[in-house]
This record gives C-alpha cells, sequence and structure tokens, in this order.
C-alpha cells in the first residue's frame, strides 16, 4: 500500500521551477541593472515562515528551487534551512559568483546548477559589472570545481552594446571552467543603446554566425561545447518538439515567490498587475499552471514553436513599444532561421556519430536558463 501512494504521488507531481527569492538586496550595481530593488517592493529579508513554504509546495514536494535576489548569497541562512528542511527535489542558484566561500561545501554538492554572471571577457565584464569582477567569478568557478561540484556551472551572461558574442563566448568555453554558456539581450528596461540596428547587423548577426560556424566546426572534431541558445532551440527542430511559451515556461510551469511570501509570473514582474498571482498562503501548485500565457502576435508567428514567444515581461510590458518589440523579435528571427539552415548539416554530423542526438536535448528540464536570448 505505501508503495502504490508513493506510485500516485509520483504520477502528480508536477516538476515545476519556482525562483525563491532570498533577498531583494544586491552586493553590486551592474551598468544594466541597477543593483538592489526597493525594499518595499522585494524586501531584504524573508518574511515568511518555511512552515508555510513547507505547506505549499506539499502537492509538489519534486519542484526545483532556484534560490534567486537580488544576490541569494546575501542570505545564506535561509538557503541552508530550505536545503536542510528537504524543500524541494532539486536545487538551483543564479548568484554573481561574489560570496560562495559563505556557503559550505555539503551546500554546493547539493546543487542540481549553478549559474554564475560573467559577460564574456574581462574587458566586458569589469565595464558593466565592475572592476575586479571578472577575476572573482572566475576565482568562484575554480573554487567550486577544485570543491568536486558535479552539476551543471552555467556562465550566464548580459549582451549589451560593448559585446562581441562571438569573442565573449569563446573566451567563456575556453577557459575550460563552464559546462554551458547562456546570454541575455539587454532589451528590457535598457535605454543605453545608441544604435542597436546598426549593433545587430554590423556585430551581433555576423557574431552569430560565426560563433554558430565554430560550434559545428568543434564538433566535427569530436568536441560538443555548450551554448545554451543554439542547444535549446535546435532540440524543437532535431526531437520534431514546440518549446514551451515562453520556453523559460515564466506563468506556465515555473513561478517567482518573494520575500513576503508573494507569488509572482515572472521573476522580474515584481511590480507589475498581472504578475501578481497570490500567496504562498492562498495558492497551491495546482492552480497556479498555465495562469498566464502568451497570446498574439506570437502564437501566429512561423518560428512559433521554436522561440515559444521569447519573454513573457516583453511580451506583457512592450517597454520599448510595438517597434521596439519587433526589433527584439527580429534578432530571435535571425537565430532561428541560422539554426534551423544548419539542421541539415547537425544531421550529418549525427549521421558520423561525431555526437549521439541525446547530448543535443538540453536542457532537459528547466534549470532556469531563458533558452532564448
Amino acid at each position: 500500500m505505501v508503495c502504490l501512494i508513493s506510485l500516485i504521488k509520483r504520477l502528480n507531481v508536477f516538476y515545476m521551477l519556482y525562483f525563491l527569492f532570498t533577498t531583494g538586496k544586491c552586493n553590486l550595481n551592474c551598468v544594466y541593472c541597477g543593483g538592489s530593488f526597493k525594499e518595499n517592493v522585494v524586501p531584504w529579508k524573508v518574511k515568511y515562515d518555511l512552515e508555510k513554504l513547507k505547506s505549499f509546495l506539499d502537492e509538489d514536494d519534486e519542484a526545483a528551487i532556484a534560490f534567486y535576489g537580488g544576490e541569494p548569497l546575501l542570505n545564506t541562512d535561509f538557503i541552508r534551512k530550505v536545503i536542510d528542511e528537504g524543500i524541494g527535489g532539486r536545487y538551483i542558484i543564479q548568484t554573481n559568483g561574489l560570496l560562495v566561500n559563505k556557503l559550505e561545501p555539503r551546500y554546493w554538492m547539493k546543487m542540481d546548477t549553478v549559474l554564475l554572471s560573467i559577460d564574456g571577457r574581462r574587458k566586458v565584464t569589469n565595464l558593466y559589472r565592475g572592476n575586479g569582477v571578472y577575476e572573482r567569478v572566475i576565482t568562484s568557478a575554480r573554487y567550486l570545481r577544485k570543491l568536486g561540484f558535479k552539476g551543471d556551472l552555467i556562465a550566464r551572461m548580459t549582451v549589451s552594446e560593448r559585446t562581441n558574442i562571438f569573442k565573449d563566448v569563446t573566451h567563456l568555453i575556453s577557459t575550460k571552467l563552464f559546462d554551458h554558456v547562456h546570454w541575455q539581450l539587454d532589451l528590457v528596461w535598457s535605454d543605453r543603446w545608441r544604435n542597436l540596428e546598426k549593433w545587430a547587423e554590423e556585430n551581433y548577426k555576423p557574431g552569430l554566425r560565426r560563433l554558430l560556424r565554430f560550434w559545428i566546426n568543434e564538433i566535427e572534431k569530436g568536441r560538443l561545447h555548450g551554448i545554451v541558445p543554439f542547444t535549446g532551440i535546435l532540440k524543437n527542430a532535431l526531437f520534431n518538439e514546440k518549446s514551451p511559451a515562453p520556453p523559460c515556461e515564466a506563468g506556465t510551469n515555473a513561478f517567482a515567490i518573494l520575500p513576503n511570501g508573494k507569488i509572482i509570473a515572472c521573476p522580474i514582474a515584481i511590480d507589475v498587475e498581472w504578475g501578481f498571482l497570490g500567496t504562498i498562503e492562498s495558492c497551491s501548485p495546482r492552480k497556479l499552471k498555465g495562469k498566464v500565457e502568451i497570446g498574439r502576435p506570437c502564437v501566429s508567428c512561423e518560428i512559433f514553436r521554436f522561440c515559444g514567444g521569447r519573454c513573457l515581461y516583453s511580451y506583457m510590458e512592450r517597454e520599448w513599444s510595438l517597434e521596439a518589440f519587433e526589433k527584439a523579435c527580429d534578432l530571435t528571427k535571425f537565430l532561428v532561421e541560422i539554426l534551423l539552415n544548419a539542421e541539415p548539416e547537425i544531421w550529418g554530423l549525427l549521421g558520423k556519430g561525431k555526437v549521439k542526438l541525446n547530448e543535443l536535448r538540453y536542457p532537459k528540464t528547466n534549470n532556469s536558463t531563458e533558452i532564448v536570448p
């Protein structure tokens, strides 16, 4: 009977992802971010009792927990308590990497995925994040490797006007510290672009073509590099699947819990009406599932099955107006196009045994990467 109950419970598991804010405070003040959240919007301390979180997740006890902030390592006590209590089924953390020594090795060993924020080369990272940040993040990555961390170590880039996508991604690959590299375009709130169109045509698009050629050539040599937007989009073509909409699953299978217990559809939707879904006391995971969805014009687009609408927040808010929204779509369409054009070559490499098909199914479960930049 116990085994039957256990089986029934597992069949009803949701495998959802929860971004668990440990604090709204940050120890950096990055150019494109602005540092800490206002304390009255995202509190700097967790204000709910841990038992309430346990009760909320009771029907979803295999959920993935992504520690988030602010800078989540500013509240290591909370991280320890969540892990020690066995809340959730697997653990992820997105951190700027400056405070990894604050959390004991045994907790790092329990992490399924660690995302370290680093924008590529030293000069680019330090320009946007602050002097010496690059060096400290690299030191942290080496520290985690020395500990014997066997999970997925991801370099999480923010791509802005000074980024050279080919040079910065290949630089991170050359360190041999990271399992995967992922990037997001700085296109939500930013007004720093002097000429987005020129940068896209003269820098980003040629850089993507060059990066894709490098990636394919390396596979030919027997080396598969973990470039998340490439594998994340290509797997929809190779396995004849549809991308979740949005690909990060925000509002459908992924939600954020603020330090005051409020539940929001997306971790950056901290102060918008559509983002607020309830609290850990008033909601249940089952009622949250599929709560906020992407609609037109995305659902009628020819590449929707590959990009899933890209970003829920951008879709809902249109911070840059419809015209600017379409500029971001153009970059997505370009990336999807060059990857689909490369699909026959990828199948050829699969046929030669240069790479195994299953190696291109990444991510296998939601690990908090947005997939589509």
